[in-house]
């Protein structure tokens, strides 16, 4: 966290967490207690337990991601109760506006502490309040619900479907995946007031399904590691943060490629290949490109075009195709009888393509021909120029909220002249296994970490929309 996101989260934050510790501390002298336990991290949790008869251990239990919050919001509703707040209304409001609520009843004349909450004694006298209508109780269980529900997408594992064909053939559309947030450590919500299972719009009406009102500073659990090379990644579109949306990070679009360079690699594109640091990398064995094939015939089979997943074709003249498909199925489709022949439509090396990053006509770069780029990492310093500001500037500006300015041949960032830049965040360049049908880095450049959400695990199920049916073959398969 920079010095001004720490300062903003202080001014926000600092004054919500001194009323709530003045409404605690005004609590604790209503329960015989003295108020400065409620300065003490930690301690002053183990002082409500202790007030609502609930036993010390469960502070062990907000050590454990996740768990935490279910604990924590046990915690304050017990709490309450022991001074007497029984309504719905009231449990709400604690987990919701405590900064309110606590300085309130702190300094309530008509509230008063009535002993702890979880004893049997305590339940015997105020039965008639802690007693449930039915009403209250569904009500509760559909609460628990989502929020367990909302826990377990944001912290451990959540469902996504593949809605276009940019990872073809590893991946296909109509394939729904669960993809784990713990594998790369969870990233908490950047912005927590949200309508529960919208991701950025809402269902029927279109609306936004978040406040952007309160924004969280980029935090992110410990994790198993790191994001590694062939990893197939859902990440939040960085795009969407330019207009029409101005989405926030977390609500962004979510897009599933697969990582070819990680932080700190030099990469490039040299007739479709990828190197990594000078070195060949390995190619999706499922991935698929465009093939240009002459077929005497003038027409395909249906079931050779079913059998080896030819798709997009384009016909050019009587007997010139243009299709999508991988190097297995091309080198089958060479063994047809009508089939004169079947080469890649790879770009030529210096055709210059506008859509392709960092579109500059500098860089004559095209989706098959690109680079070499390094990709920035965290703490790497990178010198500032004409050559690298088009590659870099998007990162600095955009990213990591910097206003930089060129007046000539200065460049100005935050206010002061500018030669070189020091990153503050992880980037990665991720790209589709269907290289010529995949709007990747190659077309908006670098995938900041705080944009990472998960790392795909296994298809679990797979509908083909076509024919109206489940592929089987798919079902419970691992992706690699």
């Amino acid at each position: 966290m920079d010095i001004a996101t720490y300062t903003a989260f202080c001014l926000t934050a600092g004054p919500l967490i001194i009323l709530m510790i003045i409404g605690l501390w005004k609590l604790f002298e209503k329960a015989g207690r003295p108020g400065w336990e409620s300065l003490i991290p930690v301690y002053s949790t183990y002082i409500m337990l202790k007030l609502s008869g609930r036993p010390w251990w469960l502070l062990l239990l907000l050590l454990i991601p996740g768990i935490n919050i279910i604990i924590g919001v046990g915690i304050a509703i017990d709490f309450i109760k022991s001074y007497g707040k029984f309504k719905i209304s009231q449990n709400a409001a604690v987990i919701l506006v405590p900064f309110i609520c606590l300085p309130k009843w702190g300094f309530d004349k008509n509230t008063r502490y009535l002993g702890p909450s979880a004893s049997v004694d305590f339940h015997e006298e105020h039965r008639e309040n802690l007693q449930k209508s039915s009403t209250r109780e569904w009500a509760e269980a559909v609460i628990f619900a989502v929020v367990a529900a909302t826990l377990i997408r944001s912290l451990f594992i959540e469902a996504y479907t593949i809605p276009t064909p940019s990872m073809e053939s590893s991946l296909l559309v109509g394939d729904f995946l669960f993809v784990s947030k713990i594998n790369y450590g969870a990233r908490l919500p950047m912005t927590p007031v949200a309508f529960p299972f919208a991701h950025h719009t809402m269902p029927l009406t279109g609306g936004k399904a978040y406040w952007d009102g309160i924004k969280l500073p980029y935090f992110r659990l410990p994790g198993f590691g790191d994001v590694k090379k062939g990893d197939v990644v859902v990440f939040n579109y960085p795009m969407d943060a330019d207009s029409p949306f101005y989405r926030p990070v977390d609500k962004r679009e979510n897009y599933i490629k697969r990582c070819q360079g990680t932080p700190g690699d030099t990469l490039s594109l040299l007739n479709a290949q990828v190197y990594i640091n000078g070195k060949a990398a390995i190619t999706p064995p499922h991935g698929e490109m465009e093939y240009m094939v002459r077929n005497s015939a003038g027409s395909f089979n249906r079931q050779v075009v079913f059998d080896l997943h030819l798709s997009d074709i384009q016909q050019f003249t009587n007997q010139d195709f243009m299709m999508n498909m991988t190097a297995q199925s091309a080198a089958l489709l060479k063994q047809q009888a009508d089939i004169k022949s079947v080469r890649p439509n790879i770009r030529l090396r210096g055709v210059y393509d506008p859509e392709i990053f960092p579109h500059s006509p500098k860089f004559r770069w095209n989706v098959d021909n690109l680079g070499s780029i390094i990709i920035p990492k965290k703490g790497w310093t990178v010198k500032l120029d004409s050559l690298t500001l088009p590659i870099y500037r998007r990162a600095i500006e955009v990213y990591e909220q910097n206003k930089l300015q060129v007046n000539g041949n200065n460049i100005i960032i935050n206010g002061k002249p500018a030669s070189s830049y020091t990153f503050k965040l992880n980037y990665y360049w991720m790209m589709g296994d269907n290289r010529h049908n995949s709007e990747d880095s190659r077309f908006w450049g670098f995938v900041p970490e705080d944009h990472i959400v998960g790392k795909a695990l296994f298809v679990w199920m797979s509908w083909d929309a076509e024919v109206h049916r489940i592929r089987w073959s798919r079902v419970m398969r691992m992706i690699h």
